[in-house]
């Protein structure tokens, strides 16, 4: 996703443009956070197009509600926090919680998820996907989005305990699957 943006245009400018539907204004929007937002829809959808699709809705909402914003903190942090509750919303809907009936007995040690540090952004976005809905949304809310596991458990309607489990078995799935891509990586070095 490389699209141009034009810096010149400040928040303010860009925001009235939006409002008043100066649809190269809304083009300017689109280029200027579509690359940072669908980066962050990756990171909660299960593959690349349900990311999109986040990111489509994502849009949506932000034309719809940019008259509300408030200008109380940055406009990008407020484009993000529509992002995230965005993908909260579709993982809602589409489980309906069911993240409590995951099973799966992992335990995560200090160091899971240090062996992150030695992968490409790609290769660590795609590991992230692979845990199951529930596993990603909380690791994602947790760990990138920096929310607090009482503040996951009022987002998502679950217990703190229950947030704090579901990171655990993330991080524990994670170092699994990272340290099984680096053995396959490096076996395939070797050949």
């Amino acid at each position: 996703m490389n699209l141009k943006s034009n810096l010149y245009i400040n928040d303010r400018d860009l925001i009235s443009g939006c409002i008043a539907l100066d649809g190269r204004m809304q083009k300017e929007l689109y280029n200027r956070f579509a690359p940072k937002m669908y980066a962050v829809c990756l990171r909660y959808a299960d593959n690349s197009d349900d990311a999109k699709d986040l990111l489509q809705e994502g849009f949506i909402k932000i034309y719809k509600n940019l008259a509300k914003f408030r200008a109380e903190g940055s406009f990008e942090g407020w484009v993000r926090r529509v992002f995230v509750n965005t993908a909260i919303e579709h993982y809602r809907r589409k489980l309906n919680l069911s993240i409590i009936g995951e099973h799966e007995d992992y335990s995560a040690t200090d160091g899971s998820i240090a062996a992150l540090e030695r992968l490409d952004e790609k290769d660590i976005i795609k590991l992230v996907q692979e845990l199951s809905p529930g596993y990603r949304t909380v690791f994602n809310l947790y760990v990138i989005e920096g929310f607090s596991h009482k503040e996951i458990g009022n987002i998502l309607g679950i217990n703190e305990g229950t947030s704090k489990s579901q990171l655990a078995r993330a991080k524990g799935i994670l170092q699994t699957k990272v340290n099984l891509f680096l053995d396959e990586k490096r076996k395939s070095s070797t050949r």
